[in-house]
């Protein structure tokens, strides 16, 4: 499955001029789970952490070192890592020995 296509659905866009930019969101998303799980590769059940960390970074363009955002009387925090994807990349975290 082709992450950037299901990311494509996910943001219901079809417009390819957002292609690269997208594509650097999911290969961000790719290291930062890669990172947190100190593997070397993306399990793969990790394909739909990668999609939605990328579709919530997509989402955050412009928060950046935002911890909430208010706009019209609407405050909207912004968790690090929702606890639904925190709960699925602790699952393959690989132990470290110091």
């Amino acid at each position: 499955m082709n992450h950037l296509e299901v990311l494509k659905r996910r943001l219901a866009t079809t417009d390819d001029s957002q292609d690269a930019l997208l594509t650097d969101l999911l290969t961000d998303a790719e290291q930062y789970v890669m990172a947190y799980t100190g593997r070397m590769q993306v399990p793969a059940n990790l394909f739909g952490v990668v999609v939605e960390l990328a579709a919530m970074h997509y989402a955050r363009l412009g928060m950046q070192g935002e911890s909430s955002h208010s706009e019209g009387g609407v405050t909207i925090g912004v968790d690090s890592l929702p606890g639904d994807l925190k709960a699925a990349l602790d699952r393959y975290r690989l132990a470290r020995v110091v």
